[in-house]
């Protein structure tokens, strides 16, 4: 990478960069403009699409970022220009076609002087380009691309380099090379909108760049029209698709206007296709352009190469962090086309790039879907003159016989390579569209990337992930045909969940994928580690893991982020959930492992190609972390959620068995990210994610009380230990969720708490008659509920178990999520503990013991206390305290003591510091500790004589926040409760008043201030006349000073002097007043209707919109409110203060002493046994299925998803009479009339064949049936042709010769046997400078050749016939003649090699598969090839290939020599090699050497002596004057191994003789 490409990114964070790719050079060009704030600029920087991605970026930083890429333009893009003027012998243009006025002064007087041959390669020269920066169409909207201009040289890196880094386009998933037809032609409208729709829909699903010549014609406009008309749609908008049209600078029309030395941005390009002539115009829905420059004019296809070159390097890299080790997929679509469009097929083809073929579309597109279809033996010459005079109708004339049978050869050599040929039939694929036919067809194709089995099905589903595409995974990767392992998924998995991909999340759940197996704790580091780097929890991390006061990881992920740790997560889940939870993920200890930790760092950015890699990344991670995930549900639940990933988080939370406490846990940590995060479409998607599962929580919990009341509330009282050992109900009050606390069920189980051992229904008046009279409790006037409970259960002692019928105990296991669960979870367990009736001291206990009697106790109490404290401040506060003083002074301190009890008092466990934090939290409490501190300052203060008074004062004032303290006092109650909080709210409300009415209060006594009194030096009379005499004017009181009736001297002092009274207005030396009249009234008028009128009416808004939205929401709000006040008298000792001393003093004996204290049962946590708690887990699952069965019932049944289903069974239909508008009756008829035929058709091709084989007529001669193309007709003849071999050599007859220039003269099928005559067959002759000077036969059964080996070397066409005296390849003609790089004219001997050895196990015996033993052959890996066998070509006198004799040493070559004899020939015979011509071909003798148990050397060939087994060998080789590395290896002999399918004939001959698995 350059460097200015970092600069540029350094301008910026990387948050920045991620979030908004910052566009670069979006400014004027500097020489154009003198100042950076000239006004035409800046509305050029306006109309620039980075000007609105910056926002906030200033002009200044747009124009630095230009200067950067003009720099990197200039150093690393040209052009090419002409340096020598040479003219046409007919016009007045040069050579290169550009006229006199596009050449320099010095390149015309060169061609003027010196009069040479004009030479592409001498009289061009590249020099920087000048076409560069935005492109706006005229006309055409605020359409702005991208162009540059380029040489045909350029390198494809530089190229791909500018795309991503300076034009900002994500690398893409797939790379779809768009070709056809380059003038404008007809598509049906039909088959238009099918190709518009497909095109778009698989670039915007999978990612995709699209590229095109990018002229305005053709196919290229098709193309554009799809880009124009998925902006239009609405369902597009925000998906950006990348359409990059290719084409030669050349042939561009107004190109002129594109050019500007240090580029331009943007360029007006006006499309005119009148005056265009022969050029052609940009394509204005591109997004993007390189011009292609060779230097000349007016010549098309100059930009082939390059565009082959940059697609070819583009498909060499890697995808995205989570896909790592998969290349980019490319896809050749082809939409009509001529003969220049079946020459780029055949090129894709060869370079192993799928081809997809529109049928209908037509020309070449049409003949090649017909053709694709019929065996390769009925694709004959007759056959392709058949196709031509058809769909080229008009231009039949101009193909000549040579031409016809080009393209039968090409055309044959496509059909044959069936995996990556792809006919899409628009008018026969009714369900499947142009996308899934792309998509299938790179799916097809991947099979030759020498991917097999297992290895092949991997490769495919990473496409499918990459592409995201589950409909793809599931019709063609996840079928019944093929096995999955839960194993090979799970890097698919991860790379799925990094994604943000729920729909094959879903899908690898479906097949099997089990998240305790898949989640350790390895791989959820991984997971947090690869958090986007601009979200808020990716800061909250980063901000932990910089915190740490010692650092445990000191490694850097790229240098950028700090490693995450889990207990960095468990730190920030803590702070968004609050201090009442336990830390979920344990902290590291041990110094060692930290040690040891920090010697791997991890790579979290990369996700290893092989399941090997995955386990062998993080093996240093993995013995820190050695326990499994506890449950992996709640992690990945809190991994999707803290992302707001809200799909993934809801496959999750269905997987997850604890349900409502993660609703709850989740609405708790979207709601505190919400209050945090700065954007605020974010902040609102989060609130509304919160009320989701707020909503989730409430729904699943109504049904649980529903189903049974008493295990519905277990749920909210038990500890969970998997949030942290925190409860259901404080989960809810710390998310402060109103409707959930507001539930029948929650509510119910409060009131029970609240009433204690009492029945609900006592009234107040009985309970306060018992707390006078306390004899009274042993008598019928209050009720206990157990004998309530008692008395109904006689009642109804049957009724549960006629709702609840046994269940058999052998019923199979109930699968929640991926847990196994027993039905009889489903039936009602008794809850009841003890049913006994209650003792008399036992109810004398539960009636003080119960909240509600706590309650009214400490209410009596406290009024007491505040009868006590008035009586002293009003009649009894002497100087010296009296004994009710000190009476009160003690009542104080134990409400001080109990406030010091609450403050330490940790039945829950939390521990001194979350405890106090839970403590401080409450604004009651705080209160509390205020008023006791104040009353703490008056105390003192008024034991001294100085300060007595002022003591006294601060005790009134104190006396009031105890009065105050009342009001919570009454929060329990329904009728006061919600009114007090309406207090509190208007509290609020009323601050802002405050704030607007000091505003106008100090406005206007400051003003008037000024304008009546000069000078006023007294600060209490400043202050009564800018503040008090203002505030009290609001209520109607209003001064007389401010006019001229009101004045009276003797009401004020002249002079200050008199301090009981105000200064005197100004005046004059008559007393009379001088201050403007007019202006002090005109002011108090405007005071008035601020403050009086307009304030006030504010406040009463105010007051009455929080009015009512309290009033709404009373019952909620009062509810919600309870839990708090409930909670705090449960856990009060039962004596109110002061007798709660006595309390206070156990409690501190017991603590001295170290005596454990007897606990109090707690109701509002209980920890259950694990069978209890799996049992009421299970139960709540088993509900929450029934949950969301109607949940999507009544989601189904909702009024807009009715009416999305009518909309699209109304589209299905459309559809439907689109494609047969005739009636179902009709295809029908139609359907049974081609299954008639083809069954007839395969009849007479089963006679011809049969006739054919007896020698009854020629295969030539025989006609061809040409069947109707179906699904079932194509897929019977593949498996025919699989079943045939070809009936010619095939790879001999490839058009180009390997590793050269030359092209093979074309030699169709039917051609090729030396008895068929082949007028006009003049190969081109070829002998390389390599093949040696021995131009003899290689056998002396060939014909001598001839010494002169003259014309043999020449690469050019021989004219004359092929001499009889050569030797002819046996198989026929190859289209090309001479030795090409063969040795040896006839046949060139060679040798396969197969050596073989039984495979060992561990205990050194043969291992066995299928009852047969396993075989492994050696194999061997040059640099840059796949593995193959130790063979190769034989030279004079040698026994043994090249290969052989450098992985054997002396002593295992003397050793295979005697092996010889012993050896097995598998096969002996004529190879279909590449390297043949007409005159010389390679002859093989494949030989198997079996080492035997008893050989010396079995354990011996991979470590050349060594004691190793089975292990790779690299053996140093010197390759084009470098030294390079060959690779030695035993390969076991099984099917899908690519190597194994290379050599399948010699194999399973192999394998027979050995009687071994295969």
């Amino acid at each position: 990478m350059c460097e200015g490409t970092t600069e540029v990114i350094g301008m910026c964070s990387s948050e920045e960069q991620n979030v908004n790719r910052l566009y670069p050079l979006q400014a004027e060009n500097f020489d154009q403009c003198k100042t950076m704030y000239n006004s035409d600029v800046l509305n050029t920087i306006k109309r620039s699409p980075s000007f609105i991605k910056t926002g906030q970026s200033s002009a200044k930083a747009i124009f630095k970022e230009q200067d950067h890429f003009r720099k990197w333009v200039h150093e690393n893009l040209r052009k090419k220009e002409c340096t020598y003027f040479a003219k046409k012998q007919t016009g007045s243009v040069c050579e290169c076609g550009y006229s006199r006025d596009y050449h320099t002064e010095e390149a015309i007087n060169l061609g003027c002087l010196r009069g040479e041959k004009w030479n592409s390669t001498k009289h061009l020269q590249q020099v920087p380009t000048d076409a560069f920066g935005d492109i706006a169409f005229e006309g055409q909207g605020q359409k702005i691309g991208k162009y540059v201009r380029v040489s045909n040289d350029t390198a494809p890196k530089t190229l791909y380099h500018l795309m991503t880094k300076y034009w900002r386009l994500n690398p893409p998933h797939l790379l779809i090379s768009v070709t056809g037809g380059a003038k404008n032609f007809h598509l049906k409208p039909s088959l238009r909108f099918m190709f518009r729709r497909g095109l778009i829909k698989v670039a915007q699903s999978t990612g995709a760049w699209i590229i095109t010549g990018g002229s305005f014609a053709g196919v290229m406009k098709h193309v554009g029209e799809a880009v124009r008309h998925c902006k239009m749609t609405s369902g597009c908008k925000g998906k950006q698709i990348v359409a990059i049209g290719i084409a030669s600078w050349g042939i561009v029309h107004n190109r002129e206007n594109l050019t500007g030395g240090e580029g331009i941005f943007p360029v007006d390009y006006y499309m005119d296709e009148a005056n265009q002539g022969s050029l052609s115009c940009l394509d204005y829905n591109h997004t993007h352009f390189i011009l292609v420059d060779d230097g000349t004019h007016g010549q098309y296809g100059v930009e082939i190469s390059l565009r082959t070159h940059l697609e070819k390097y583009i498909s060499k890299q890697r995808m995205g962090a989570e896909d790592v080790g998969i290349e980019i997929p490319i896809v050749c679509v082809v939409l009509e086309g001529g003969p220049g469009t079946l020459n780029t097929i055949h090129s894709a083809m060869d370079n192993g790039t799928p081809c997809v073929i529109v049928e209908g579309s037509g020309r070449v597109a049409d003949v090649l879907a017909n053709a694709a279809g019929l065996p390769i033996a009925q694709i004959t010459i007759s056959f392709i003159q058949k196709q031509l005079r058809m769909f080229f109708a008009e231009s039949y004339n101009t193909f000549s016989e040579q031409k016809i049978i080009s393209w039968t050869k090409k055309i044959q050599d496509i059909v044959r390579m069936r995996e990556l040929l792809t006919v899409f039939r628009a008018e026969k694929s009714r369900n499947d569209e142009l996308d899934v036919a792309i998509l299938q067809a790179l799916l097809k194709a991947s099979s030759l990337r020498g991917q097999q089995g297992q290895e092949n099905l991997d490769h495919q589903l990473k496409l499918a992930v990459a592409w995201n595409r589950v409909d793809i995974a599931k019709s063609n990767i996840f079928t019944d045909d093929k096995q999955w392992k839960p194993s090979h998924l799970h890097q698919a998995m991860f790379a799925a969940l990094v994604g943000d991909k729920p729909g094959f999340v879903e899908l690898f759940l479906e097949n099997g994928v089990n998240l305790r197996e898949f989640l350790s704790s390895e791989i959820l580091v991984r997971l947090y580690n690869n958090i986007p780097p601009y979200t808020l929890l990716y800061k909250k991390l980063q901000k932990v893991v910089k915190g740490e006061k010692q650092p445990q990881i000191s490694d850097r992920v790229d240098g950028k982020r700090n490693v995450v740790l889990l207990h960095h997560v468990s730190i920030v889940l803590q702070e968004l959930l609050g201090e009442f939870t336990e830390p979920l993920y344990k902290q590291l200890q041990d110094v060692q492992e930290r040690k040891k930790f920090t010697i791997a760092p991890i790579k979290v950015n990369i996700l290893p190609s092989t399941p090997q890699d995955m386990q062998s990344t993080y093996f240093k991670e993995s013995e820190i972390y050695k326990e499994e995930a506890e449950d992996p549900e709640r992690d990945l639940f809190i991994w999707a959620i803290l992302q707001k990933r809200k799909d993934l988080a809801s496959i999750f939370w269905e997987q997850a068995m604890d349900s409502i406490d993660s609703s709850l846990v989740a609405c708790k940590i979207l709601k505190k990210m919400s209050s945090e995060e700065n954007d605020t479409d974010l902040s609102e998607e989060m609130e509304e994610l919160a009320q989701e599962y707020e909503d989730r929580a409430i729904g699943l919990y109504t049904e649980c009380y529903r189903k049974h009341a008493k295990r519905a509330q277990k749920l909210l009282i038990r500890v969970s230990t998997t949030w942290g050992n925190t409860t259901c109900l404080r989960l809810a009050l710390e998310a402060e969720s109103q409707k959930f606390m507001a539930l029948g069920g929650v509510q119910a189980l409060l009131t029970k708490i609240w009433w204690g051992e009492l029945s609900v229904d006592t009234n107040t008046w009985q309970v306060l008659l018992c707390l006078l009279l306390w004899p009274i409790i042993y008598s019928n006037l209050i009720t206990f509920r157990r004998d309530e409970e008692n008395r109904k259960k006689k009642l109804s002692s049957n009724s549960e178990l006629n709702d609840n019928p046994p269940v058999d105990g052998n019923l199979n296991l109930v699968h929640i999520g991926q847990h196994s669960i027993s039905p009889t979870a489903l039936l009602p367990h008794s809850d009841d503990q003890d049913t006994k009736p209650l003792s008399h001291w036992q109810q004398l206990k539960a009636f003080y013991t119960a909240p509600v009697v706590v309650f009214y106790w400490n209410v009596l109490a406290y009024f007491g206390f505040l009868w006590l404290f008035s009586y002293v401040l009003l009649i009894d506060f002497q100087s010296q305290p009296s004994g009710r003083e000190y009476f009160l002074y003690f009542w104080l301190s134990t409400l001080v003591c109990e406030e010091i009890r609450q403050l330490f008092h940790d039945p829950g466990g939390f521990g001194f510091r979350r405890k106090a934090l839970l403590y401080i939290s409450s604004t009651w409490n705080r209160m509390d500790v205020a008023a006791i501190l104040i009353f703490v300052v008056g105390l003192i203060c008024r034991y001294f004589p100085t300060t007595f008074y002022h003591g006294r004062i601060i005790l009134c004032l104190d006396f009031i926040i105890y009065c105050v303290r009342v009001m919570h006092i009454f929060t329990v109650s329904k009728t006061l409760g919600p009114k007090i909080i309406m207090v509190q709210m208007m509290m609020k409300d009323i601050f802002f008043f405050l704030f607007l009415l000091v505003l106008a209060i100090v406005a206007y006594g400051v003003a008037k201030q000024g304008i009546l009194t000069h000078n006023e030096q007294r600060l209490d009379w400043i202050f009564q006349g800018v503040v008090y005499q203002p505030f009290r004017m609001i209520f109607g009181e209003i001064p007389a000073d401010v006019s001229f009736l009101g004045f009276d001297l003797s009401q004020c002092t002249v002079n200050g002097t008199d301090p009981y009274k105000p200064k005197c207005p100004v005046h004059d030396s008559n007393s009379a007043p001088i201050f403007p009249e007019w202006l002090t009234i005109t002011l108090l008028c405007l005071f008035l209707l601020f403050s009086n009128i307009l304030l006030l009416n504010l406040l009463i808004a105010m007051f009455n919109y929080t009015f009512q939205v309290i009033q709404e929401n009373t019952d909620k709000i009062w509810k919600f409110q309870r839990y708090p006040l409930i909670e705090e008298y449960y856990c009060r000792p039962p004596a109110p203060p002061p007798f709660i001393i006595f309390s206070h003093v156990f409690l501190l004996v017991e603590q001295i002493t170290k005596r454990k204290a007897k606990q109090k049962h707690n109701k509002f946590k209980k920890q259950l046994d694990d069978k209890e708690e799996a049992e009421l887990l299970t139960w709540e699952a088993i509900i929450k299925e029934n949950y969301l069965i109607k949940l999507k019932r009544n989601q189904s049944q909702s009024l807009n998803q009715q009416i999305s289903c009518t909309m699209e069974k109304v589209d299905t239909v459309v559809e439907a009479l689109d494609v047969n508008r005739e009636g179902n009756k009709v295809e029908q008829r139609i359907c049974r009339l081609e299954e008639q035929m083809m069954q007839s058709m395969r009849a007479l091709n089963w006679i011809i064949n049969t006739l054919i084989e007896k020698d009854f007529g020629s295969r030539e001669s025989a006609p061809a049936l040409v069947i109707s193309d179906s699904k079932n007709k194509e897929e019977e003849i593949e498996d025919e042709e699989k079943d045939l071999k070809p009936l010619h050599h095939v790879n001999a007859r490839s058009m180009m010769y390997p590793d050269t220039n030359i092209e093979r003269y074309p030699v169709p099928d039917e051609k090729v046997p030396w008895e068929v005559k082949f007028d006009g067959y003049t190969p081109p002759t070829y002998t390389a400078e390599t093949a040696g000077d021995d131009h003899s036969t290689g056998s002396s059964k060939m014909k001598t050749a001839p010494k002169d080996g003259s014309q043999d070397r020449d690469a050019g066409p021989n004219t004359n016939a092929v001499e009889e005296s050569l030797p002819q390849n046996p198989k026929g003609r190859t289209g090309l003649g001479g030795r090409g790089k063969l040795r040896y004219f006839g046949p060139n001997h060679a040798m396969d090699p197969i050596i073989t050895r039984f495979k060992r196990n561990s205990g050194n015996s043969a291992t066995v598969k299928g009852g047969k033993k396993v075989l492994e052959f050696l194999v061997v890996q040059y640099p840059g090839e796949d593995w193959t066998l130790p063979a190769g070509v034989l030279q004079s006198g040698e026994t043994f290939p090249k290969s052989m004799k450098i992985i054997l040493n002396p002593k295992m070559l003397d050793m295979f020599q005697k092996l010889m004899k012993k050896a097995f020939e598998v096969y002996r015979g004529y190879v279909d090699d590449s390297r043949n011509t007409d005159n010389a071909w390679i002859e093989t003798l494949a030989l198997n050497f079996h080492l035997n148990d008893e050989n010396p050397f079995i354990n011996s060939i991979t470590n050349r002596g060594g004691s190793g087994t089975s292990r790779q060998m690299k053996i140093p080789l010197i390759m084009e004057g470098a030294v390079q590395q060959l690779s030695v290896q035993w390969q076991v002999v099984e099917q899908g191994v690519p190597v194994c399918v290379l050599y399948k004939e010699y194999l399973q001959k192999v394998t027979e003789i050995h009687d071994a698995c295969f």
